[in-house]
């Protein structure tokens, strides 16, 4: 059986952001046109349909490193800011973004909430992942 530590991860997050396209519980707000992705960046994504692959992406990342929060969501999606002369430090990505994707894919039926742990992928979630997986591996071989 495939899973989804079988696939290259850039593969699946692309496949799986093509699957949540066609769900009508998962939309960009207006606002996500013009958002950065947090303090690090300069300016907002160049592809129109950046908050799929977010969504992808954090659905991903709750499978594989289970229930979490948003705070810890928001550092994996962090970076460096550039601090002038001074050295960088890393600081966290959106938390806002982060938290609506979650609520999204959370009424789409993919995510669970966990008390005091955070939200963890559903057994409708898993089955998305593994089978899109299934799919890109067989596109592969």
């Amino acid at each position: 059986m495939v899973t989804v530590y079988d696939v290259p991860a850039e593969q699946l997050i692309l496949e799986t952001a093509q699957k949540l396209k066609g769900n009508d519980k998962i939309v960009p707000p207006e606002w996500a046109e013009y958002a950065k992705t947090g303090t690090h960046t300069e300016r907002a994504p160049n592809q129109d349909d950046w908050w799929y692959t977010r969504a992808a992406s954090i659905l991903r990342k709750l499978y594989v490193k289970g229930p979490m929060g948003t705070s810890k969501l928001a550092a994996e999606y962090g970076g460096f800011a550039d601090r002038g002369s001074k050295p960088n430090r890393a600081v966290k990505g959106s938390r806002n973004i982060v938290r609506k994707c979650m609520m999204q894919l959370e009424d789409a039926g993919y995510l669970v909430s966990k008390d005091k742990q955070g939200r963890a992928i559903s057994p409708a979630g898993q089955s998305l992942l593994d089978n899109t997986a299934k799919e890109v591996f067989d596109k592969t071989r």
